[in-house]
């Protein structure tokens, strides 16, 4: 049986600090929390929306009388978004500052490096930040994914892309572990659904300079473009795509669109343009009339969504903050079942779980990698996110085939 979590408004917490400091009624000690966060450097503008999405948890939780009967302190620190640097925190934070528990870092390189630190200390790691399926088979005991796995990402692409009959698809990503498993994924979907992969280009991380790899796209002219990307280079391959007038009948980039910062940086030009997401804020507008039961899928999400807009009335809305959220429920949610902060005893609770967060469903198979939560696929209308994918969960249809550059205003 599926069961639900329970979300209520929550209030703003300072970003870099511990938080409520202090013995509860009964005078217990609080449990303690840490973690790294990209607040610079290259994942600043993801790693910064999940840390809120961290904050506005443990407000919830210590609103509702915290854990065990005891209080959470939080406490994470800039990482630069260097992995290095967040094993060295994680080391002092477990070694030194004792902590009780820890939070995951964003990305998959930064999370695959530090998680050899919790590993040795055998604490549960719920990695809201790394969906690459081989880093989870790798015989470590206490990592669990949240995210839908890479592998999955342009499933939503394939699936409209083969129903309209196109044939032809190019695929280019960034040389890391999450893009490329993205990447290839997405061409073993192709493949079965008869889409041709006509060009696989990979790029170093923190490539600019696209001219050379968008040469060889426009020279095979697929129907299809998907870029494995995190934010900088699906700007930058967006842009320069219409530089270089590039028109597929259908683009899509990973990780950037989901932010309203993509739209802020690109104008027009991100019309048209497909993304993957793991989750949206429109979730908790759709009603009944054959679209699914939302408020059972995602429970709370509408008391997340208002609360984060009050706490947080400046910053983005995406679902890297339902990441961060989700992933700390369901660590919470672990400690409360195995009533101990004995990491055995909260990872044994952990794999046994088949639930729903405000993220959406939650299920890890014995290595971890998570078998339930589903993917969306968006694509920006007139300026705004709209879900386009899965139909039983899109209010609107994709807008199709792509128009040229040259025709669009």
């Amino acid at each position: 049986m599926r069961l639900s979590l329970r979300t209520l408004p929550c209030a703003c917490l300072a970003l870099v600090a511990w938080l409520g400091a202090w013995p509860d009624a009964e005078g217990q000690q609080p449990l303690r929390i840490g973690a790294s966060f990209s607040s610079t450097g290259t994942y600043a503008q993801l790693g910064q929306t999940v840390h809120r999405g961290h904050q506005l948890c443990v407000k919830h939780a210590n609103d509702t009388g915290g854990v065990l009967g005891r209080k959470i302190e939080f406490r994470a620190e800039d990482d630069r978004s260097e992995a290095a640097r967040s094993v060295a925190i994680y080391e002092r934070l477990l070694t030194q500052e004792k902590v009780d528990a820890v939070f995951s870092p964003y990305s998959a390189p930064i999370t695959d490096a530090m998680a050899e630190v919790t590993e040795t200390r055998r604490k549960p790691l719920v990695a809201c930040c790394m969906g690459t399926t081989s880093l989870y088979r790798k015989g470590r005991k206490f990592i669990f994914m949240l995210l839908s796995p890479g592998e999955v990402y342009l499933e939503g692409l394939i699936d409209m892309a083969a129903k309209r009959g196109l044939k032809t698809i190019a695929v280019i990503h960034e040389d890391t572990p999450f893009p490329r498993a993205i990447a290839q994924g997405g061409l073993e979907l192709a493949r079965r659904r008869g889409l041709q992969a006509v060009l696989v280009e990979a790029y170093p991380a923190k490539t600019t300079d696209f001219a050379p790899i968008l040469a060889r796209v426009k020279a095979v002219n697929p129907d299809v473009v998907a870029a494995a990307t995190y934010f900088d280079d699906s700007v930058a391959i967006t842009r320069q795509m219409r530089e270089s007038d590039i028109n597929p009948r259908m683009h899509a980039v990973t990780v950037g669109p989901g932010l309203p910062k993509f739209y802020e940086l690109l104008g027009r030009a991100a019309e048209f343009v497909y993304g993957p997401s793991q989750w949206e804020p429109e979730l908790v507008t759709l009603r009944a009339g054959g679209l699914v039961p939302i408020a059972r899928q995602f429970p709370g999400a509408r008391e997340f969504v208002e609360s984060y807009r009050k706490e947080f009335p400046a910053a983005d809305l995406s679902y890297q903050t339902a990441q961060g959220y989700g992933a700390c429920q369901i660590l919470l949610e672990g400690i409360r079942r195995a009533g101990s902060l004995d990491g055995d005893k909260v990872r044994d609770a952990i794999l046994k779980m088949d639930l729903n967060t405000v993220f959406g469903a939650f299920k890890v198979d014995t290595d971890g990698v998570q078998i339930a939560h589903k993917m969306l696929m968006l694509q920006w209308q007139d300026g705004k996110k709209v879900i386009v994918w899965p139909e039983e969960l899109a209010p609107s249809t994709p807008r199709f085939p792509t128009p040229p550059w040259s025709q669009r205003p």
